[in-house]
């Protein structure tokens, strides 16, 4: 099984996306302002004086124009929107191309029907319940064999889940300390509407099919149809 291992915060940034989606809260480390300041300290310390070692003081502009960035072109921005979503779902070129044939003989836009099939893979749905920290983690668990859909274990992370299915933690599982802990950090996470969600009982029920306004992210889908159309 192919497994994406880009590194998340880079990532992120290079596709401008909120680490929040990925279910990543960079935390900044209490010390680290002290850490900076110290830092910046011994930096001034170690630094020549100009009149002692005769540097010249005066200071050299830049061209403004200069190091900035080219205009994106048309293809750039496409391909940028199919990076985006292949990585916020963990999903490789092979499959995420038989998805958007998928997406294509249903009924409706391409590019909305897209963003339903990858909304509701198994992975997805366990991530959007709290019941994993990320999709990464949750594409782990599931293969793992701790999840069931309508009473029976499915340990597929692609998955489709359909309106009406249940998902739930094994009853075996709930006991793990793993997910003990992964229930209490992901205790405040907001449950998108189209997923009814029993934190007690540890399963949910999907009431209807995901559309763009539940997702958390920006996302130009008609960029990517544009793209697979040439």
């Amino acid at each position: 099984m192919a497994v994406n291992k880009e590194p998340i915060i880079k990532t992120c940034r290079a596709l401008g996306i909120s680490p929040a989606v990925m279910g990543v809260n960079p935390r900044v480390p209490d010390n680290y302002k002290e850490k900076l300041k110290e830092d910046l300290e011994d930096k001034s310390k170690k630094r020549p004086d100009a009149r002692k070692h005769n540097i010249s003081s005066k200071v050299e502009y830049r061209d403004p124009s200069e190091g900035k960035r080219k205009k994106v072109s048309e293809y750039g921005m496409q391909l940028k929107e199919k990076q985006k979503l292949k990585f916020i779902y963990g999903v490789l070129e092979k499959q995420f191309r038989h998805y958007f044939e998928i997406a294509q003989k249903m009924e409706g836009q391409a590019g909305t029907n897209l963003l339903t099939c990858l909304e509701t893979r198994l992975d997805n749905i366990v991530f959007r319940m709290g019941l994993s920290m990320t999709r990464r983690e949750a594409r782990q668990l599931v293969v793992h064999g701790h999840f069931d859909v309508n009473g029976k274990r499915v340990d597929i992370p692609s998955y489709r889940v359909k309106v009406g299915d249940v998902i739930s933690l094994r009853d075996k599982s709930k006991q793990s300390p793993k997910f003990k802990e992964i229930i209490e950090a992901s205790e405040g996470r907001l449950v998108p509407s189209w997923i009814d969600m029993d934190r007690e009982k540890l399963a949910g029920k999907v009431l209807r099919l995901p559309v763009k306004e539940d997702l958390d992210y920006e996302i130009e889908e008609h960029l990517i149809v544009e793209l697979y159309s040439k």
